[in-house]
């Protein structure tokens, strides 16, 4: 019976055509709609706004006003699967691909992934940085069978769009502005100590890190930019694997 109970006053909270539960009610034993559908709005509002907060470029691509009606369905259809909201909203961009009011936005969806990416990235775990001195130390023979253990925050992010550019725009980074040369973007997203950083990768940046974090030797990783760019660029991205503290430890 408990079981049930929840389960029907779960499904009310979502549905707003949906009655009082059975076994709800007030202090004179009879059930009370309108104290229930200020619970119910209560929770709603709670969500939309949890949303809200985790995307905050995403919604001020659309509008205050639009993003709110959007995440009301969204929280119609995705209850949240734990109490802490801080995780709330992880598939949203998954919910945005599929939204047909928002489908001539086809980069809208990387930037909530960006977004949700930087949130996660917040909230991960710390960890110290690799330091250089470490890698330098390596023998040159060796150094291309050298694997690195990734930063518990990072994370490596493709787009077809210039999605950097549009969330930097719409995250107060830079002026708005028009996009003259529509291109893709690929980022690094990382928080090596206390802030969370963006990256814009270079031509094979995304190969190569990629590669990393799956535990695949340096020498992979540079073979695999380089097969997908001619002019990757193998220093500027050493260096920046260090700059920006993407990873913790390195083994051989």
């Amino acid at each position: 019976m408990a079981i049930i109970t929840q389960a029907s006053f779960a499904t009310a909270l979502r549905d707003e055509t949906a009655p009082v539960p059975h076994g709800l009610a007030a202090w004179n034993g009879e059930p009370s709609p309108r104290r229930f559908a200020v619970y119910r709005n209560n929770v709603a509002a709670s969500l939309r706004q949890a949303l809200a907060e985790r995307y905050p470029a995403t919604e001020r691509i659309v509008g205050a006003e639009f993003f709110a009606a959007m995440a009301g369905v969204y929280v119609a259809k995705h209850p949240p699967r734990s109490p802490v909201l801080l995780s709330y909203g992880t598939d949203f961009a998954e919910f945005l691909a599929g939204f047909e009011p928002v489908q001539e936005l086809a980069y809208l969806p990387d930037v909530a992934r960006l977004e949700a990416a930087r949130g996660n990235a917040y909230h991960a775990a710390d960890a110290a940085p690799l330091a250089a001195a470490l890698l330098a130390e390596i023998d040159a023979r060796y150094l291309e069978e050298a694997m690195l253990l990734p930063h518990p925050s990072l994370c490596v992010l493709r787009s077809p769009h210039p999605v950097v550019t549009i969330w930097e725009m719409n995250a107060g980074r830079a002026d708005a502005q028009p996009i003259m040369e529509w291109r893709g973007e690929d980022v690094l997203v990382v928080r090596p100590r206390m802030t969370v950083e963006v990256h814009r990768l270079g031509a094979g940046g995304a190969a190569f890190f990629t590669t990393l974090v799956q535990g695949r030797p340096l020498g992979d990783a540079a073979c695999a930019a380089t097969a997908e760019a001619d002019d990757f660029d193998l220093t500027a991205h050493l260096a920046l694997m260090l700059a920006s503290g993407a990873f913790t430890a390195i083994r051989l």
